[in-house]
């Protein structure tokens, strides 16, 4: 009896106990957190930084900013207005089909491409394009802007930063493009002219690959940018060296090779595709003519990448 009257007696009662169970356990847990952190990823840093004045966007237009390509629509304007006829539109339609299906550059068939195309405009007045151009974008391709890309851009004109679309699309046709979606302006594939009125010819070569990065080493410099501190934004893999040339590289909408190539080298990714699946342009059989001519109109011209 003796016995368990000590016992008794230096019970503690259940609410002290559970106190002393409570800090024990806190204690511990402070010690294991000290002896091993957690581990947690860290804290993505604000991006965009605000007020950075020398940094910007790059956004690719086709299947980044837009469903689809700008010159599918272009195409699809021009064809409505009488710019060219059937029989040109088969051919052009056959160009397409050839690039989609053999994905390589040939040099002969790429300059036979662009020379087909760009007699389109040939002889029509810069003025009258940047026009119809307005009416088109109204027409087909106000609704296919991605919410998602554009929301992307928003943050960085709202966080002070200018916003350029970088494109293979004629440099008019993006500008337009730009402007009414309230962006800096656009880096664009350029039409010789004279006087006034479309040559023919280009100056120089497609805005494509490679030279979009050139385009856009040079934009940063003549406007004193830093490209460690700005973005740049596509769905496809040939946009690999302006994606590069940036310290903030995205994916969006990506193709297959940029996806991967996107993870290996720790890219962000972003998809605004219902089902994760690419909205390709092609030239349905049952589509119709009005659908064959949105692969007019210089597109194959201008660019390979359709997707």
């Amino acid at each position: 009896m003796a016995a368990l009257g000590w016992f008794t007696r230096r019970r503690r009662p259940a609410t002290e106990r559970s106190v002393l169970a409570g800090e024990a356990s806190a204690e511990a847990a402070r010690k294991s957190s000290a002896e091993t952190p957690a581990a947690r990823p860290p804290a993505e840093p604000e991006f965009p930084v605000v007020g950075d004045e020398r940094a910007a966007a790059f956004f690719d237009l086709d299947n980044t900013v837009m469903q689809g390509a700008a010159l599918f629509h272009f195409g699809r304007g021009l064809y409505k207005r009488h710019f060219f006829r059937k029989r040109e539109l088969a051919r052009f339609a056959w160009q397409q089909a050839w690039f989609r299906m053999a994905g390589v550059e040939d040099p002969a068939h790429m300059e036979d491409v662009r020379s087909s195309a760009l007699s389109i405009v040939k002889g029509h007045r810069v003025s009258e394009l940047m026009s119809i151009g307005e009416e088109i974008y109204d027409e087909y391709m106000a609704d296919r802007i991605w919410p998602g890309t554009r929301a992307l851009a928003q943050a960085h004109l709202d966080a002070g930063q200018r916003v350029w679309l970088v494109t293979a699309a004629p440099v008019e046709t993006a500008t337009i493009i730009a402007r009414r979606l309230g962006l800096t302006g656009a880096l664009g594939t350029v039409a010789e002219s004279v006087g006034g009125v479309y040559t023919g010819r280009l100056v120089g070569e497609p805005l494509h690959g490679p030279a979009k990065a050139e385009a856009v080493r040079a934009l940063a410099g003549a406007e004193g940018l830093d490209l460690t501190r700005c973005a740049a934004y596509s769905d496809s893999a040939n946009d690999i060296p302006m994606l590069s040339i940036v310290g903030h590289p995205y994916a969006v909408n990506p193709d297959t090779r940029l996806r991967r190539h996107a993870r290996e080298h720790g890219w962000r990714l972003r998809d605004y595709r219902t089902g994760r699946k690419a909205a390709k342009i092609g030239i349905p059989a049952a589509a119709g003519v009005g659908a064959v001519a949105g692969g007019t109109a210089a597109a194959v011209a201008l660019h390979r990448r359709r997707h």
